[in-house]
């Protein structure tokens, strides 16, 4: 530990660019991934503005439980079968998975492919399940 404080008091210039470039590279990051939308949000945009949930997880996950009327189109296959939300461009897509990571991958797809307003379900299906709100089997 005292060879790292060392370290870094000799090359504070180097150090403090590191942290800048990680900074940075976390910020590009977080905003390529779009906001996240909490579950209140999220039955907003379906009801007001017509929006769509897109459920990434796989087909077995989905059977067990889905927010009603979600399209399930898992990560895996989302590249190949994008252009089936083709109609919903101009309407939000709210991204869900199952702890609200996953999720990241499939909005910078969606970005890539056109979408502009593309959110993610903060907390997943766990947190919409843990707030008692209904899933479909």
């Amino acid at each position: 530990m005292q060879l790292i404080f060392e370290f870094l008091s000799q090359q504070w210039m180097l150090a403090g660019a590191w942290l800048m470039l990680a900074l940075m590279l976390f910020y590009h990051e977080s905003r390529k991934a779009g906001p996240t939308v909490s579950n209140q949000e999220l039955s907003d945009m379906v009801n007001r503005e017509d929006g769509v949930v897109l459920d990434v997880r796989d087909g077995g996950e989905f059977k067990n439980g889905h927010i009603t009327s979600s399209v399930n189109i898992p990560l895996k296959d989302l590249e190949k079968r994008s252009v089936e939300l083709n109609r919903y461009k101009d309407k939000p897509v709210i991204v869900v998975c199952k702890f609200g990571q996953t999720a990241t991958g499939a909005t910078k797809t969606l970005r890539a492919e056109g979408f502009e307003k593309v959110f993610k379900l903060r907390g997943g299906i766990t947190e919409w399940s843990a707030a008692n709100l209904p899933l479909v089997k």
